[in-house]
């Protein structure tokens, strides 16, 4: 369980500094709304990221993986959707700078906040 919360926590900071840094995402400034977001962003990237990755395959292998900042950009604007607005993102290469800033804060805090597995 500590785990999930750890994850939740990470994601919430991720997409906040997102919206510090990139303009063109707006994310609500309080931290329930902001935890409702990264949560709906966490269910995005486990449910659909596996299902897009599958049936994508081959433009990760043509594309040496860089598809994978078209794929982000894509589930950050679906997260946008699916939260009714309280993740704004403006156009597609608003996420898609968006999706890098994520990946990068993420894989940063996952580092640092690792519990040892």
């Amino acid at each position: 369980m500590s785990r999930l919360i750890i994850r939740l926590v990470i994601n919430a900071a991720a997409l906040w500094v997102a919206s510090q840094i990139v303009p063109g995402i707006g994310i609500p400034s309080d931290i329930v709304n902001l935890l409702f977001v990264a949560l709906i962003f966490g269910v995005v990237n486990a449910l659909v990221k596996p299902i897009i990755d599958f049936f994508t395959c081959p433009f990760y292998v043509l594309t040496l993986g860089l598809f994978t900042f078209v794929v982000n950009a894509l589930l950050l604007m679906l997260t946008g959707y699916l939260t009714g607005g309280q993740l704004n993102v403006q156009d597609f290469w608003t996420a898609f700078l968006g999706g890098i800033v994520v990946s990068i804060v993420s894989t940063l805090l996952s580092l640092f906040l690792s519990d040892g597995d």
